[in-house]
């Protein structure tokens, strides 16, 4: 387990800590109104400094090389910046947040994963964090010459990929390595990264075996809640929590992913998720998430199938907050008293939906206890 405190903000003391999801793409909204965030290096970087500014522990970028919508090229889903290349870029231009990008294992080589992490967490003095995925979206696979595997066997890929990386990061010496996914011959990677014995990993895991590898082998366990009761939210949570102590002795912080709509009124911020989820829903991404679901109107009932696409929609899943500053706040509490530790948010509109966030909602949060004034300190970046 990765522990450098010193340098990753992910170990410091805020009982709710907080980080954005998706800037190097679209995001997580599957939406058409033209207010909606548009990836590019100008705006990624603005709101990538809101963020560290303010002091958020994380700044996450996601992995796609395809998009949703099969022979749509130019489908928004699909626009998405390098996550290594971008976090590089973001890590040098930051001084406080962590840099997560992400990878699928099948489409990345642990040594060429290895030398990337350890380049950004120098560029960084240390903040780097990786987001590591088994691999899901069939037709990105397929276009690596990677087929989607079954699912106990993606599992198996991603833990001798680990392997090999951790490897990679803390052994001086060359090595072999003989699996069934990889064979390496005198493997080895310099320099090493800042943090011993390594950054920290974060990885999502939903079903017994994902959840089984995250308890082991993540710092950060990231889930998507399957309920809106407060009492579930803690079950969930307590689940891996308890399971990563009780079977591998390791304590892990659990953190999730959320959509925010922030306006002045509940009634305010309700209208406006139905005004982008509902009215100008991107019809195309919803479509082909609904098909891949195989879940049909024959199948749901026509309110089952309304809500299925308005989440979507929403967010692209995930428990969606919405509401005044006050009422965010509430749910945030209530968040962080099951005993979630962080939030990874996104928004429709990242430069809005950060500003209005740090402007209201985060002087309540600190009143309430649940994070400290930010108070910049020295750069934790190179150069």
């Amino acid at each position: 387990m990765a522990m450098n405190d010193q340098t990753n903000p992910i170990f410091g003391q805020n009982r709710l800590k907080l980080g954005i999801f998706g800037l190097n793409g679209r995001g997580s909204a599957q939406t058409l109104v033209p207010e909606a965030y548009r990836p590019s290096w100008a705006n990624a970087l603005e709101a990538s400094k809101m963020a560290d500014g303010a002091g958020y522990e994380a700044i996450v970028a996601y992995a796609r090389y395809k998009g949703f919508v099969p022979g749509n090229t130019k489908h928004p889903t699909g626009v998405v910046f390098d996550p290594f290349t971008l976090s590089a870029a973001i890590g040098q231009a930051t001084r406080y947040s962590a840099i997560f990008p992400t990878t699928h294992a099948p489409t990345m080589h642990p040594i060429v994963a290895a030398k990337q992490c350890a380049t950004i967490d120098a560029i960084t003095g240390g903040r780097l964090a990786l987001n590591i995925v088994a691999g899901w979206n069939k037709p990105e696979l397929e276009m690596f010459g990677a087929p989607l595997k079954e699912h106990t066997e993606r599992y198996q890929h991603l833990a001798e990929w680990l392997a090999i990386l951790k490897r990679l990061w803390t052994e001086e010496d060359e090595f072999d390595f003989k699996g069934k996914f990889y064979n390496i011959e005198k493997g080895m990677s310099m320099p090493k990264p800042v943090q011993k014995p390594y950054p920290p990993i974060m990885n999502a895991g939903g079903s017994e075996i994902g959840r089984r590898f995250a308890c082991e082998q993540a710092d950060i366990c990231f889930v998507l809640f399957n309920a809106e009761r407060p009492e579930a939210w803690q079950q969930q949570i307590s689940d891996y929590k308890r399971y990563a102590l009780e079977e591998f002795g390791r304590k892990v912080q659990v953190w999730a992913f959320a959509p925010v709509v922030q306006r002045d009124t509940q009634a305010e911020a309700e209208r406006y998720v139905e005004y982008y989820a509902v009215e100008n829903a991107d019809t195309e991404s919803v479509d082909r998430f609904v098909a891949q679901q195989e879940v049909s109107s024959k199948g749901a009932s026509p309110e089952v199938m309304h809500s299925l696409r308005r989440n979507f929609a929403a967010g692209g899943g995930g428990a969606l907050i919405v509401g005044s500053a006050d009422s965010i706040v509430d749910r945030l509490h209530s968040l962080s008293d099951a005993g979630l530790d962080g939030l990874l948010m996104t928004f429709v509109n990242f430069k809005d939906g950060i500003a209005r966030f740090n402007r209201d909602v985060l002087p309540i949060l600190e009143t309430r206890g649940l994070r400290a004034q930010f108070k910049p300190q020295h750069s934790n970046a190179a150069g």
